[in-house]
This record gives C-alpha cells, structure tokens and sequence, in this order.
C-alpha cells in the first residue's frame, strides 16, 4: 500500500475506506461490516467515519468491524460544528469512542466551521490531545481564507489534514487552497471521489477506463493517488468493490494518461466558491 506523510511526519494509507451512509439500514449492517473488514485485510486499513452518519450508527458500523482488530487500522472521526465548544468537543469525542468500542482516535477533525470560534475548537481538540483521547487533529470543508484564519491560532498549525471534497470532476480546490496547503505539508483527504457514483457514469471516463484495462472506479481512484498527497476515501459496502477500489493503489497513471483525463476533466480556470457535500 501506497502511503501519504501527515504534517507531523507520520506516514498513513494513501487509499482509506469512507462510511458515509453506513449505518442507515439494519438489514444492510453484516455486508457493511464485512466489507470494511475486507478493506483492512487489503490493507486500506485508514477509516474514516463522523458523529453526523446516521446520527452515529455508521461509528457503531465500525466499532463492530474493528473490534479485535483496533491497534491494526488509523482512525478517523469528525465533531459536528455545533459541538465543536471546547467543552463539546470533550463531549462529543466521548460519545464517538464509546460506539467505537475504544479509548482513542487517531485523527479528528472538524466536520465544517459554523459559529464556534474556530480557537475554542482547537483549544478543545488540544485538551483532548494531552489527554490521549486523540493522537491528531484536523479539519474538513475548510477553504483557503479559513485554513489562514486557523494557521494564526495558537497551536493551529498543529492541523494534520483537511478533508475535502475532490474528484475528477470537482477539481476546483486546485485554483488557491490546493496550493497553500501543498506549501504548508497538509496533505488532502478526498472524500466522495466517485462524486456519489454520478462520475463512474460519465462516458469519457468510461472510455478512458476500458482503453486503458481499469474500472472507472479504479480511474478515478488512480487520479487523486497520482497526486502522492491525497489520501482518498471511497465507501463501499461490498467486498468486490472493496477489493476493485485497493487495485487502484499498485496503478500508475502515466504522463500521457494524465493528460487525457485534464482533457476530460478541465482544471480549474478561475476561483470557485469550495465545494461541499
């Protein structure tokens, strides 16, 4: 497996597994656990996963699928905003690590920024920090002037990732905050790279995937891994898919290929408002 240097120096997955929607139905739980423990097997042994997914049962999802297993995979949870006081964020991590089934995590993030001050989030995630209930801390959904605003907090510059919404056809992070962060070793975890599946539709890159003997799925994934700075989350709740994302990781796209897919899927040209799901 492919790896990708957090800011601190630590080496993690460069592909992980995502659990949005996980959790949601009773009857789908047995496949979704099997899958995330195919995944660990594979060696995508990062997961990520929020307080927000189904109100909490996709940690639930994952507590089942590690259990026994926990000192062999990196993870990763995220704080609502609205819990993100300082004093909230102590509380929210404490109910996240109970349907996880452990005493800690290995990265936390900020879901998205609404009205708590971002230096009371961080003042709480740095309290959860020297107390060992978490080993980093990051953000999400964060755009260029935010992630300036927090590198001038006390502490702020302890931020390890930022996890944001970027595929083949959302690129539009690479215009200014790509760049900062390039320029500062935050590297990027890309969630939703399949764009909700709507982008494994697109004929261009249907074409291009037949052409060059991958899945569409494994294009896209081969993309951001190309970066060496991206660490993409694909969810699946199926083994098959599971096994056809880790593929994508021991793909090298070359130059020519890369060129292709700019030609289908055009760069940035101008500022965009940051994208979120």
């Amino acid at each position: 497996m492919k790896h990708v240097q957090l800011r601190d120096g630590e080496r993690v997955p460069a592909l992980g597994q995502g659990t949005w929607d996980m959790g949601v139905h009773a009857r789908k739980r047995p496949d979704e656990v099997a899958a995330i423990r195919a995944g660990i097997d594979l060696g995508m042994t990062l997961i990520d996963t929020a307080e927000m997914y189904a109100d909490g049962a996709a940690e639930s999802v994952v507590g089942e699928a590690i259990a026994g297993r926990r000192d062999e995979v990196f993870l990763v949870s995220k704080v609502l905003p609205r819990n993100a006081t300082r004093r909230g964020v102590a509380d929210a991590c404490a109910r996240s690590l109970e349907r996880l089934g452990t005493d800690r995590l290995d990265l936390y993030l900020l879901h998205w920024i609404e009205q708590v001050p971002l230096e009371d989030t961080v003042a709480g995630l740095r309290d959860l920090q020297q107390a060992g209930r978490i080993r980093h801390w990051g953000v999400s959904n964060l755009d260029r002037s935010e992630m300036e605003t927090l590198w001038q907090l006390d502490g702020g510059r302890d931020v390890q990732t930022n996890q944001l919404l970027y595929n083949l056809g959302e690129r539009g992070i690479e215009w200014d905050l790509l760049p900062w962060l390039r320029a500062n070793g935050i590297p990027v975890m890309a969630y939703s790279p399949f764009d909700q599946a709507r982008l494994l539709r697109r004929r261009g890159l249907r074409t291009f995937a037949e052409r060059h003997g991958m899945t569409p799925a494994q294009a896209a994934l081969a993309w951001l891994l190309s970066h060496g700075d991206v660490i993409p989350i694909p969810k699946s709740s199926h083994p098959a898919r599971v096994a056809e994302n880790r593929a994508a990781a021991d793909i090298e796209l070359t130059g020519g290929q890369r060129a292709e897919l700019d030609e289908l899927f055009p760069p940035p040209t101008q500022h965009t408002p940051l994208q979120m799901l």
